[in-house]
């Protein structure tokens, strides 16, 4: 692919299947589209509405170099720019993850546990370690009637979710704060906990493709030995910001961890705690509700200053 002979787009397009095939990336026939409809501005199936048609010398050539990249197994997403979620479209950064399509699956069972509201009240939702911002607005989307937290560690990460909230139309509902878990909350309590934070074992993350591996930031992957580093700290502060019957939803590494997180909640005093399989039949995404008990307890340690990341307490802020 390295001459710059004019050729069809059909041609353009064997050629680039070809090398990516090479190059082991798999759907290689369905990036190829995806490459070359992005910069020719059209659907895919556009492209073979005319496939003799040769490309500008220009054209082929961003062609190439972006076909190159894609060899060297940098991921389909970040070359684009984007990824779809729900039905929206999520810019991408260095900084953040590339959303994955079993986590849309996270956003319906955490829509599952916010009930109707009748009263006029605004549900109060908090997603931690939001990245992109995909889930929080995702669920924003879907429910005009409820407010979000999204909070990230990483100021370049929150920034993200800022922009791709802002050009959604969210910005009324979603609210976006750089900060360490429950660390930036004050004396607030919420509705309903999402989150899909780091939870692979750091020694797993060598075995990941390469497109994760080499791409996607490890602040978002790595959950240390065990892979409950985050999720530990995040299931015991919990009770501390959650009204009373208040909702958790999580995705973790599935099997063995799945099963490690629900046993958490039951300690922290949750109840009905349940596993969720993912799309290829692994038990991946665990809910509960907060017991009676536990939200108690949990409150007066938040309210006294107990609670995780050591944050002000008092209202919410922005940074």
């Amino acid at each position: 692919m390295s001459t710059l002979a004019p050729v069809g787009i059909r041609g353009e397009l064997d050629a680039a299947a070809d090398a990516l095939r090479q190059a082991g990336v798999e759907g290689a026939e369905n990036d190829a589209e995806w490459l070359l409809a992005a910069l020719l501005d059209i659907g895919r199936f556009a492209l073979y509405l005319s496939p003799e048609r040769e490309l500008p010398a220009t054209v082929a050539e961003a062609y190439r170099a972006a076909v190159r990249r894609r060899a060297r197994r940098e991921p389909l997403q970040r070359i684009l720019g984007w990824e779809g979620f729900r039905g929206l479209r999520f810019r991408l950064t260095d900084a953040v993850l590339v959303p994955r399509p079993e986590t849309e699956m996270l956003a319906d069972l955490a829509l599952g546990l916010l009930a109707p509201v009748a009263d006029g009240s605004r549900p109060l939702v908090i997603d931690l370690g939001t990245g992109s911002g995909c889930l929080a607005c995702a669920i924003a989307a879907e429910r005009p009637d409820i407010d979000i937290v999204a909070i990230d560690i990483s100021p370049s990460a929150a920034a993200v979710t800022r922009e791709n909230a802002s050009r959604l139309g969210l910005t009324r509902q979603l609210r976006v704060i750089a900060g360490d878990l429950f660390g930036p909350l004050g004396c607030v309590r919420v509705d309903l906990i999402v989150s899909n934070p780091p939870y692979l074992p750091t020694a797993a993350l060598s075995t990941l493709a390469p497109e994760v591996r080499d791409h996607d930031p490890r602040l978002a992957l790595d959950g240390g030995a065990d892979g409950l580093d985050i999720i530990g700290p995040l299931v015991a502060g919990a009770p501390g910001w959650l009204r009373p019957s208040g909702a958790i939803a999580l995705e973790t590494a599935g099997g063995a961890q799945a099963a490690a997180v629900a046993l958490l909640l039951r300690a922290t005093g949750f109840v009905g705690v349940e596993t969720h399989r993912d799309l290829v039949g692994i038990d991946r995404f665990v809910t509960a509700r907060l017991g009676d008990t536990a939200s108690s307890a949990g409150f007066a340690r938040a309210a006294g200053g107990g609670g995780l990341g050591g944050g002000r307490r008092g209202s919410l802020r922005d940074t």
